[in-house]
């Protein structure tokens, strides 16, 4: 694991710190890392939904789109195709 060093103001420190002691973290390091993580996961969740707003529209979802779903997971994929 490499180490990375950052200088923070004093009320910034501060605010890690109570984080720290009031959600559980046993460092600060381990507060940071699940901080970097969300950020990751809101980056992939944006980079995905352009994704879906740049593509093509899919089927309309109305109630015969759903009951189809339902009926394809209950049955499982149909034969020769990709599940």
């Amino acid at each position: 694991m490499s180490t990375m060093n950052i200088s923070l103001p004093e009320a910034l420190k501060s605010f890690v710190d109570t984080q720290v002691a009031e959600r559980g973290y046993s460092t600060s390091s381990e507060y940071v890392r699940e901080l970097i993580r969300a950020d990751q996961d809101r980056s992939h969740l944006r980079d995905v939904l352009l994704q879906g707003a740049a593509s093509a529209p899919g089927p309309v979802a109305d109630p015969s789109y759903f009951d189809a779903l339902r009926q394809r997971v209950r049955t499982g994929p149909a034969s020769g195709t990709k599940a």
